[in-house]
């Protein structure tokens, strides 16, 4: 079966995570995404390891597990941009697609044509999506940015970590994920008012402004107080008790978020005066008064081993999980059945291991046809089938370097 987005052309230009990953689903969803990449390099992240899937031959970088997480269903293109026949393969491939995405420094296509003030002229129904730090304008907007500082000056990292202890980053490239996930959700609406309008459109989006809008309650707990939120390690701001307790063996994350589940738990724990009394009878008076009910809590949850308490708590329908590591994760028998590990064939058809999309779509499915692409593994393909250039004006190209 086809899926949706099939004979949607999609190049993309940009490197790293979040271009990477909104092309990805783009890939999933059928569109034939096309990755141009630097002739002898490629993408940087094909050597962000160990680990590696594949180690590093005379004639291929090496092809790291990052560099794998976000390069399924592509096809690879090494082409010398900054050569005008390199340029011009790039307008012709730009020509017959319906998307482009790319994370250049703003201003940084200008000089070689492919700005999207230049592209509209050859590709008017073209979306453009242009991903960077800050944004296309502003006062900042020349600045780089990269996931970690985003973290930072975007106010994650200030409500992440324990509330005594220092800022922390999250554990994944979070701002880079959400702006791939965002950068696809334009695109496909873009695609949609595509049909109305009959034109293209610029899509601008900044990693900046993606962290911003999902700091979701965190940001309105400020914008409606005024007062900086503080950290709360594993607990939650405004919710209570909503964090990890330490059991018997080890640990459970207990997500209690209304009363009634609360007076379910106090009765499993005969410790029904918690819910009677004023100071933790309502989840507000709770919040208010956490430094003293949680060390009770904790006391009484150390009693008993996690999985005793999972058993006990799903009985009565409170909320409560185990904290897994990742060999945990991925043997979790609700993912095998849900079947979100993925094997997907590289250029010599060796299975490769990849996590696979959430989305389940009932008459599209998702399509897992390749795994990430060797650098410039598709380049004749693309050049011949796409282009309809010679074998004799692919090996000239060759010979003089402007692709490889």
């Amino acid at each position: 079966m086809n899926g949706a987005l099939e004979n949607i052309t999609v190049i993309d230009m940009s490197r790293v995570l979040a271009g990477p990953w909104a092309s990805q689903m783009l890939a999933d969803f059928g569109a034939d995404v096309i990755k141009i990449e630097r002739p002898d390099h490629g993408d940087e992240t094909r050597y962000w390891g160990p680990p590696f899937i594949k180690n590093k031959t005379p004639n291929q970088p090496p092809q790291s597990a990052y560099y794998h997480c976000t390069n399924r269903n592509k096809k690879s293109i090494a082409i010398d941009i900054n050569k005008l026949d390199g340029q011009k393969i790039i307008k012709d491939l730009i020509v017959k697609s319906d998307v482009l995405i790319e994370n250049f420094k703003v201003g940084g296509l200008i000089k070689y044509g492919l700005d999207y003030e230049s592209i509209k002229k050859l590709n008017p129904n073209l979306i453009y999506c242009s991903i960077t730090g800050f944004g296309q304008n502003g006062p900042s907007a020349n600045r780089a940015g990269y996931d970690a500082m985003i973290q930072g000056e975007g106010g994650l990292m200030s409500i992440t970590g324990e509330s005594e202890g220092e800022p922390m980053k999250v554990g994944v490239a979070l701002v880079d994920v959400m702006a791939g996930l965002y950068s696809c959700n334009a695109i496909l609406a873009a695609l949609m008012a595509r049909n109305k309008i009959k034109k293209g459109q610029h899509i601008d989006i900044s990693l900046l402004d993606v962290q911003a809008a999902t700091l979701a309650n965190q940001g309105m707990n400020y914008l409606s107080t005024k007062n900086n939120p503080k950290r709360h390690g594993n607990s939650h701001p405004n919710i209570v008790p909503y964090q990890t307790f330490k059991t018997k063996d080890g640990r459970i994350i207990l997500a209690i978020g209304n009363d009634s589940q609360f007076k379910r738990f106090c009765q499993l724990t005969d410790s029904n005066y918690l819910s009677i009394d004023k100071k933790y009878e309502s989840n507000e008076n709770r919040v208010i008064n956490r430094e003293t009910l949680i060390p009770i809590l904790q006391k009484i949850l150390q009693t008993k081993p996690t999985q005793w308490w999972i058993n006990k708590l799903e009985s009565i329908d409170v909320p409560c999980g185990p904290v897994n590591k990742l060999s945990q994760v991925f043997e979790h028998p609700q993912l095998k059945h849900r079947k979100l590990i993925k094997q997907v064939p590289d250029k010599d058809g060796n299975l490769v291991d990849t996590i696979g999309s959430p989305i389940n779509l009932s008459e599209t499915p998702l399509i897992y046809k390749s795994a990430s692409p060797e650098l410039s593994q598709h380049c004749e393909q693309i050049l011949e089938s796409s282009l309809g250039y010679s074998k004799n004006k692919i090996s000239e190209l060759k010979r003089s370097k402007i692709i490889s």
